[in-house]
Formats: structure tokens, sequence, C-alpha cells
């Protein structure tokens, strides 16, 4: 493990013991032992790369300078709101889909003695980044900034999932309604403003800056973030599933994936009736169907374009940036991203 990653796993502990003793509620040791364990069993497990990204764009934005301990501590804490944003969509999107496993474990609510407790919980993880806030950064000149984002985002976030949820409506499964427009809409809202912009725009603040000055920055980001789930759509389908780590799942679960959509942009007649005949059925043979329409509609080789064509694009935006170190920053993004295997 990283020196970075292990200082800031050790913020998440003072911040839970901070929760665990919130003046403002009076805790039984049952509550607080529901809490300890839904903590521990939703916030830290993922890869935490949208939180420590946190650390790592107010140390470019810089220039590179050794952070002070103070300094490592207030962006650790920015970087474990959003993680704890993250779960507590994740917790509620797990109920809404219906889904069995989360970072190869039972989701929360599939657990013995949880079940729909898990709805309270996800409000209950929402309300904590507000205490996290308030107790950190109540002094800040930029506090109402921060309350403001995270509200934003929380907004654009939960819009994204009402669009992804009222297109993909179980039982009533129509392609017709998927198209690159609605993909991106979805994707730009769901995804990419939480995942890219958020932890850009949190170190921007902490550095003194004026997020209404940086909207060039939050364009580059979201393009950033449709790109990054283009890729994970890509991958779903064409990566070893050895190398992803799962199994993707995409082609029976009927996502509004880029590569259906751009499918149905390439097909004829012939094989829009083959994908509508196969596409969100889970079934071997409906699989195999619809992955070899994907090959003969060579997706493969369409995606790579994509990708060279957003590498170029992203690039040469990133290069118009006036400032150097806002320009470190997008770099560090892409790098991480471009040409990904999982």
């Amino acid at each position: 493990m990283s020196d970075l990653k292990a200082k800031f796993l050790e913020v998440y502990a003072v911040l839970k013991s901070e929760l665990l003793n919130d003046p403002d509620f009076e805790f039984t040791d049952d509550s607080c032992q529901w809490v300890d364990r839904m903590l521990d069993y939703n916030v830290p497990g993922g890869k935490l790369n949208r939180g420590l990204s946190v650390i790592d764009s107010y140390s470019l934005l810089n220039d590179g300078r050794e952070l002070t301990s103070e300094e490592i501590f207030q962006a650790s804490a920015l970087g474990w709101c959003i993680e704890w944003l993250q779960a507590y969509f994740l917790v509620l999107d797990d109920i809404m889909d219906g889904s069995h496993t989360r970072r190869g474990q039972p989701c929360w609510y599939k657990l013995p003695k949880v079940g729909m407790i898990a709805i309270n919980d996800g409000i209950l993880l929402r309300n904590h980044i507000t205490r996290i806030l308030k107790n950190h950064f109540r002094p800040k000149p930029y506090y109402v900034d921060l309350l403001d984002l995270f509200n934003e985002v929380e907004f654009q976030t939960a819009s994204g999932q009402m669009i992804d949820l009222i297109t993909t409506l179980v039982g009533e499964k129509d392609l017709s309604k998927y198209s690159l427009p609605i993909h991106r809409r979805i994707v730009q809202y769901k995804t990419a403003y939480y995942s890219f912009y958020l932890p850009v725009a949190c170190a921007l603040l902490m550095a003194g800056e004026n997020l209404d000055k940086h909207v060039d920055v939050k364009d580059i980001l979201i393009e950033m973030g449709i790109y990054f789930q283009v890729q994970d759509d890509y991958l779903d389908c064409f990566a070893d599933p050895e190398v992803l780590g799962k199994i993707g799942t995409d082609i029976q679960d009927f996502k509004c994936s880029w590569l259906v959509v751009k499918a149905l942009e390439l097909c004829n007649e012939d094989q829009k009736k083959l994908l509508y005949e196969n596409y969100g059925k889970d079934d071997p043979a409906c699989i195999a169907k619809t992955k070899t329409l994907y090959n003969d509609l060579k997706l493969e080789e369409v995606f790579l374009e994509y990708e060279k064509k957003s590498y170029e694009k992203l690039t040469s935006s990133i290069a118009a940036h006036p400032s150097k170190a806002v320009q470190a920053v997008l770099h560090s993004f892409l790098g991480k991203i471009y040409k990904r295997q999982k």
C-alpha cells in the first residue's frame, strides 16, 4: 500500500470516530455498532481513486510541493466526502437495480437483518458529508462553496440516475429509446460530474480558486468522464474477465451501453432485428449472438478510433489551458485512464 493511501485511510478512521461521537445524537451501543459496521462495509471498500485524486490534484495545483500534514488531512477529508457520496449512491442504486453483489461481496441491503434499513443508511451516509464539512471546513472562506458544490453534484447525479432508470424501465425493454445523445446525457450526469469534476473542484476550492472562473476545466473533465464510461462499456464486452476482475453483464442487463447505441447506428435492418430479439436476455445463446453482431460491425475498431479521437481532442484542450498547474492536474487524470485495461 502506498504511503499516501495509508495516510488517507488513517483520516477515514478519524472521521468515522468523530461521526460515532457526534454531539447532536446520543448513540446507544446498538446504534453505534450498526453505523460503525455500515460505514466499514460501504465506504472504504473501493479503489478510492476519487478520494485520492483530491490530494493529487491539490498537490499539483501547488506545483507539486510537499504538502503540510494539515493540508493532507483537509484534502483527505474532502476526498472522503466524495467516497461517502459514492457509498450513498451505490447503497441506494443497488436496491433500485435489484443487484446481488458489489465489489465482490453481497450488496449491503442483501445482508441478513439489513434489507430496507439500507435506505435509511443511504440517507445517513449523505448526512455524514455535511457533518464532516461542518467539523473541518466551517471557518474556511470557501465553506459555502463546498456545500453548494456537493449539493449541485448530488442533484446532477440523481438526475442522471433518473434518466437512466426511466430509459431502461424493467419489463419495457425498448431499444428504440437508446441513442448516442441519451447515452451521453446519462453518463455526463450520472458519472462524470461526481467522478471527474468533483475531486478537482474540491482541490480548486482548497487552493483558493473561484469555480466560476474554471468552467473550461469542468468541460474538459466532463469529456474525460464520458470517455471513461465509453471505455467501461467497451471493456465490459471485450476485456478478458481475468484482467477486468469481473464478467461483463451489460448485454443481458439491457444496459444503455455505448456498444449497443453504436450498433444501432451502424447496423442494417436484419442486424437490427437480431439485436432487438437478443439484447437484454439472460441466455448464453442470445449473449453470443449479440457479441457476434458486435464483431461483425467491427465495434472494436470503431472504439479504438473513438479512443484515438477523444485522446487527441482532450490533449489539445488541455494544452490550450493557460495554467501549467491546471494542465498537470488534467494530464494526471487522463494518464490514469488512457488505454486502461480494467
